[in-house]
Parts: C-alpha cells; structure tokens; sequence
C-alpha cells in the first residue's frame, strides 16, 4: 500500500497518555476529581486564583517527566519525509515538537508558554509558579492555554483546516472528537479518514477505523506505507 502525499494529522489526549500525561474523561482522568468548571474556565482564573493555580501548577509538575514515545517519533519521521501537510493537536504538552516535529498547529494552546491574562504580555513560568503579578499591568499571569468558554487562536484553527481541506488523508489520533469545534474538522477532509484510538464510538463517519493506542496504530501503518 503506497502512503499518501498530502497526509493532514489531528491528535488529541490519546496521543499523550502513552507517555503518561492523563487524559480528561477517563475513569482515572483529570475531570475525575477536578470539575472543569472550577479550574479551567476564565471564572475560575479570575474568582479563585489559588484553586486555577494548583490545578495548573500540578499540571507543570507532571510534565517535568513526560517524554515523547514511538507513535510522536513515527509522526516526526513523515514530516521528515515530506508526506505531512499539516500536524494539528488538541495537546498542550508539546510532546510532538520535544520529538522534533515542526510547524505544530497547537488548537488549545499549550502549557510551555505563560502570559498576564489582562494585557496579554508575555510571561516567564517561574513568575507563575511563585504567583507574581504582571510586571506591566499588575494582571494575573495564566499558561497560554485556550481555557472553556475562551475562543481557538484563529491563526492556528484556519492553517489547520486549510490543510485538512487539502489532504488525500487524514489520520486522526487518540481523541474522542467530543470537544467542539475540533470535532468539526474530520468533516472537512473530502477524501480518505483514518481514526486510530481506543474508544471507536464517534459520530464522525471514517473510512477506516484501527482500535488500538495511538503508538500501536501508528506503528501498524507506518508497516503499511513502508515509511
């Protein structure tokens, strides 16, 4: 089976939990014992601080650890090939460019990066972990994260769709398309849709369908193309 040329990826939770960051919805998950309402929402930022901060400081803590697995690998060395038009991730741990790949459309944002949430100013993330105010405004400082209730950075959104808009493939991995508007984007791909993960209940059609965690799967048609 020969690989495509245009090959457009989307990968969510599924694709981090390998490396043992937690997923959301699981049993075990992080909503499992956090209410999202209380810790990831712009009222719970700018309401309860210290309840916002620990969550995402816990959150940081956690990623001293994380390193990317084989699946992050494989998805490096298509771009590397030249057959990946477009890496699009619901992830915010940046686990696919710490396994080298580049030009990463981050749809939620991501958890490397830090800003005040009043001016926007870009921040350092050791004055967010020691709780210091906004050297400029004053403001609170908050990982530049996409929070509920907040919008898509558009820059990101727009290349992503473009390029899935122009795909022969794409391949979406470890995500249970339950988070709008991502769970929009499968549906602009006109031509072929492979869906890899663990849970295959999604209301998105897909010309094919592999059950399998991220790495398995990709591994199996990394077989496939001979890539």
């Amino acid at each position: 089976m020969g690989h495509p040329k245009r090959l457009a990826i989307l990968t969510g939770a599924g694709m981090s939990t390998e490396s043992g960051v937690p997923d959301f919805r699981s049993q075990t998950g992080l909503w499992a014992n956090h209410d999202p309402m209380q810790t990831a929402t712009v009222e719970a930022l700018e309401d309860q601080y210290d309840t916002f901060h620990s969550f995402y400081g816990n959150r940081l803590d956690r990623l001293k650890s994380i390193e990317p697995h084989s699946g992050h690998a494989i998805i490096t060395e298509w771009q590397k090939q030249g057959i990946v038009s477009v890496i699009a991730t619901q992830n915010v741990d940046r686990l696919h460019q710490a396994s080298g790949s580049e030009n990463v459309a981050e749809l939620h944002g991501n958890l490397r990066e830090f800003r005040c949430h009043d001016c926007r100013e870009k921040a350092k993330q050791e004055d967010f972990i020691a709780k210091k105010r906004c050297d400029h405004c004053g403001g609170k400082l908050r990982p530049a994260i996409v929070l509920f209730g907040e919008q898509l950075p558009m820059e990101a959104w727009e290349y992503a769709a473009r390029k899935i808009r122009e795909s022969d493939v794409l391949l979406v991995v470890g995500t249970s398309l339950q988070v709008a508007p991502v769970n929009q984007l499968p549906e602009l791909a006109a031509k072929e849709r492979i869906y890899i993960n663990e849970e295959v209940d999604t209301p998105i059609s897909f010309t094919r369908t592999i059950q399998s965690k991220a790495g398995e799967g990709l591994r199996r048609l990394s077989k496939e193309w001979q890539i």
